[in-house]
């Protein structure tokens, strides 16, 4: 008999056991709320999935009676025209600043100690900083997951820089390849899919960035429409945002490994 640590699950019960927690998490939403709902049909805290499926309809599928927009449909598209904006920029200078950290010991010298004092700084702490250089607008936004997640990106590339074998290297120079050549034709080609994986990591703190300056200052997006009805209790409105931000970010996710797994087959054939 196989011990515990050695059994893996087919696909269908790799299927099943990842579908199990959230169907367990459901039935226990559904017995609570019919319970609270019972005691209180006018309770607001945990709304039956009717009273979201009607709260859905209405943003998602019914023009706003004040602009005459479908106020899912814009504040999903104001909230990613951010975040690719902010995590595009972040992983862009992660590729650069993290390569040149790594590979050339006097720009490590010069720009880790930055990096890493950069690093330590709470994003959220200097909002209001934000807001008064860059104003209400979206830049400021933008700025916010920049400086929240850019500075730990440069810190992994440039370790992942540091940890390609120094043989590799060597034989390189030997051959002739001048530091350039040596960058871009052994150094990049690794680091590439391990940049995808660390903006995969990134995300998660880049979407609360992004919620918390849309939550501050905005007039659209889905931190914004949040934030705004939660002066009326509506959670029928909050939950299926939130579901909706966790839906968004999965398919991003999925995205990025299917493009990594197509683009790279190699890095993940080894394990990573």
């Amino acid at each position: 008999m196989k011990k515990l640590i050695n059994r893996k699950p087919n696909r269908y019960a790799r299927w099943f056991l990842g579908f199990l927690p959230f169907a367990l998490l459901l039935a226990i939403y559904i017995g609570a709320s019919s319970a609270r709902l019972a005691e209180n049909p006018d309770d607001p805290l945990l709304p039956s999935l009717t009273q979201m499926a009607e709260a859905v309809e209405r943003m998602a599928f019914e023009p706003s009676k004040r602009s005459g927009d479908y106020l899912l449909l814009q504040d999903t598209l104001a909230s990613l025209q951010r975040l690719g904006i902010g995590i595009g920029v972040s992983a862009a200078l992660a590729l650069i600043f993290g390569i040149a950290n790594g590979a050339i010991p006097y720009v490590r010298a010069t720009l880790s100690p930055l990096v890493v004092g950069i690093s330590l700084v709470p994003p959220m702490a200097i909002l209001p900083i934000l807001f008064i250089v860059f104003g209400l607008q979206e830049l400021a936004k933008v700025m916010l997951i920049i400086i929240g997640v850019t500075p730990f990106m440069i810190r992994d590339m440039q370790q992942r820089t540091l940890e390609i074998p120094e043989e590799q290297i060597i034989k390189m120079q030997t051959l002739g390849a001048n530091t350039w050549q040596t960058i871009t034709r052994l150094m990049l080609p690794q680091i590439m899919p391990r940049l995808l994986a660390t903006t995969r990591l990134a995300l998660g703190t880049a979407w609360l960035f992004l919620i918390a300056a849309e939550a501050i200052a905005a007039t659209e997006g889905l931190g914004y429409r949040i934030f705004l009805v939660r002066r009326y209790l509506s959670m029928d409105v909050i939950l299926p945002y939130v579901l909706w931000i966790t839906l968004l970010a999965l398919v991003i996710d999925f995205l990025l490994n299917r493009w990594s797994r197509w683009r790279y087959p190699w890095f993940h054939a080894t394990g990573q």
